[in-house]
């Protein structure tokens, strides 16, 4: 019979990081090289919406598919952090999941634009840094998105239309990167998520040490 392991002690609380950038801009791909880098340990929320599932999509990976009804009692009970409405169709990021993770001492990530990230902030404000990342120009940016060979030419306009509104919330975010030099960006990243896993609060297993630092006798040299 096999003994039961005890699961280790958490350390800290866990943050959520939240990326929002124009799209283009790279953050994408920033969550992405996060959520491959195995040693960060990062945690990728999963969605509800009530759209119907595609072809190459897996339930309770890509996304929780689920009716409208259900959403909308989701809603109605406060059960997301945040949600919104996209061509008549419901997404939201469940609270619960998030609030497990963290006390479990796990970080996650976010992808959301900057109605999500004020959402989020204004429910768990403790509990999440946000971070926007800025293209070097609207050139590149529009150059970038021809390089994706996506969209066709009225869509990138309309992307680069809509860039103005998400770039004009930029000062509302905890840190700003200006994402010229990917590899750059994503060192920048890890310095961030560094020093805010350092941060006080988060430290959750300071307090016993530093009162058996505090109390009792000081050792002595004879």
């Amino acid at each position: 019979m096999k003994a039961n392991i005890p699961d280790a002690p958490v350390t800290r609380r866990g943050f959520v990081l939240i990326l929002s950038s124009p799209s283009g801009a790279g953050k994408s791909t920033l969550t992405r090289r996060l959520l491959q880098r195995h040693e960060l340990q990062m945690r990728m929320s999963v969605s509800v919406t009530t759209r119907a599932r595609r072809p190459s999509e897996i339930a309770g990976q890509d996304y929780h598919f689920i009716s409208r009804e259900e959403f909308e009692l989701g809603r109605d009970r406060g059960d997301y952090l945040e949600w919104a409405e996209v061509h008549g169709n419901f997404y939201g990021t469940p609270r619960g999941a998030v609030e497990k993770s963290l006390a479990a001492g796990h970080d996650m990530v976010f992808d959301i634009d900057w109605q999500g990230a004020d959402q989020v902030v204004g429910k768990m404000p403790d509990d999440v840094v946000t971070v926007f990342i800025l293209p070097p120009s609207m050139v590149e940016l529009r150059n970038r998105l021809v390089r994706r060979a996506e969209d066709a030419k009225e869509v990138i306009d309309a992307r680069l239309a809509a860039a103005r509104d998400e770039i004009a919330h930029w000062d509302a975010y905890d840190y700003v990167l200006v994402n010229e030099d990917l590899d750059e960006s994503y060192n920048a990243l890890i310095a961030i998520i560094s020093a805010e896993r350092l941060k006080r609060r988060r430290q959750t297993a300071l307090a016993p040490l530093v009162a058996s630092l505090m109390e009792g006798p000081l050792p002595r040299h004879d």
